[in-house]
């Protein structure tokens, strides 16, 4: 059943891109909601269609888009339409595509489409990562290493401020933020990056519940901002995703400087 649940996540993912590309060198009808982030009328569109397709074929399932949800189960389809959307709205390629259903809390299938390459990130849990049906890894590079590079998200609204953390770990690793924190988890994904760290909260399981199960399908790691598991179908306290190898030296930071407030 997996496999089918696979199979209908790919499907919504390339109509996703589609309907990105549709947008993405026009008017996007770019605009602000009530939180001052940015949405586009790609953003409703694709959540729109995710919702109308589960509706059709899994109708005692439910969605939670960062745009609209619907229903109520166990069985959740957790999506962001489009992350990355501030890029997206300016016209520059980073933005990309993710759905996970998380039952009972558990990212069980993950996708994550980047459209500007073509590239199609996927995992079932318990039977590995792919990237185009070709199998993915995540790196060994611990982060003193001179490949060492990383990604963090930062906002001044963000319940937890990680400017201390960067700061600290930026003397072992080179620290980018590229737009999208589910871009940068392919990059985890693949071994191009081995951190990212991201201090959402309200609502931002829509951003890694994918990312969780691809990356640890792809041998690293993922657990809240102190090392904790977490649900991935409510908000969530943050987000460690790494290679694996370097994850405990980055939470015993995090904790230098920041206390649990869950």
């Amino acid at each position: 059943m997996n496999q089918e649940y696979l199979e209908f996540a790919k499907s919504i993912a390339y109509e996703a891109g589609k309907i990105m590309m549709k947008y993405f060198n026009s008017d996007n009808g770019a605009s602000y909601k009530n939180d001052n982030t940015i949405v586009t009328k790609a953003d409703i569109e694709i959540n729109e269609y995710l919702i109308k397709r589960v509706k059709s074929e899994y109708p005692t399932h439910s969605v939670d888009g960062e745009e609209e949800q619907f229903g109520k189960s166990n069985y959740v389809w957790v999506c962001d339409p489009i992350d990355g959307t501030a890029m997206f709205a300016r016209h520059i390629p980073t933005a990309t595509f993710s759905l996970a259903l998380v039952v009972d809390g558990v990212s069980i299938v993950g996708v994550i489409y980047d459209v500007f390459t073509d590239r199609l990130y996927s995992a079932i849990k318990g039977e590995g990562t792919k990237m185009n049906g070709e199998d993915l890894h995540v790196s060994d590079v611990e982060l003193d290493d001179m490949k060492s590079v990383s990604q963090f998200d930062m906002w001044p609204e963000s319940k937890y401020n990680i400017y201390d953390v960067i700061k600290e770990l930026g003397k072992k690793t080179y620290f980018v933020s590229i737009g999208s924190i589910v871009r940068s988890c392919t990059c985890v994904a693949s071994g191009e990056f081995n951190l990212a760290i991201f201090p959402g909260t309200k609502h931002k399981n829509c951003d890694v519940a994918a990312a969780k199960v691809i990356i640890e399908e792809a041998g690293g790691k993922v657990t809240d901002l102190f090392g904790n598991e977490q649900r991935y179908d409510e908000s969530i306290n943050g987000c460690v995703l790494s290679n694996g190898i370097v994850h405990d030296e980055v939470i015993d930071v995090i904790k230098k400087y920041l206390k649990d407030e869950k």
